[in-house]
């Protein structure tokens, strides 16, 4: 597997790139957390779905809104650990004594429309993993 990160700033920037990089076979997008993705998050999936390039994003939203899979951080649980700083910090904890904790439960979300207009058949144990399927 080759990755190819791709650095874009902007909406015009990110339809280059995308376009640029379906033009090679066998390829798909791997969408980290931004605050970049999530501004254009349409722009990504209908870029995904007209140069027919399956997509994993790292929330749920992307999927909800056409993308074909999502892997990420359950954030439930990560507001629940930060509940538990609060209390330490209340309690009279320094927060700098804290621990710095990584997500611990992740939650995965697959598109089956959007695996069916790629043509992609989900194994089925992919699917009875998944935390959510949308049908």
């Amino acid at each position: 597997m080759e990755l190819s990160p791709v650095d874009a700033r902007d909406a015009p920037e990110i339809e280059r790139a995308v376009t640029a990089f379906a033009r090679s076979s066998n390829g798909g997008l791997i969408v980290t957390a931004s605050a970049l993705a999530t501004r254009h998050r349409d722009l990504i999936i209908a870029l995904a779905a007209r140069h027919r390039l399956p997509a994993t994003y790292a929330s749920r939203h992307f999927v909800t809104a056409g993308g074909l899979v999502s892997y990420g951080p359950d954030f439930v649980d990560q507001f629940r650990q930060a509940a538990g700083y609060v209390d330490h910090i209340l309690k009279g904890e320094k927060p700098a004594d804290l621990p710095v904790q990584a997500s611990t439960k992740y939650y995965t979300v697959i598109n089956l429309k959007t695996a069916k207009a790629l043509n992609l058949t989900v194994p089925d144990s992919l699917l009875a993993r998944a935390d959510e399927v949308i049908e």
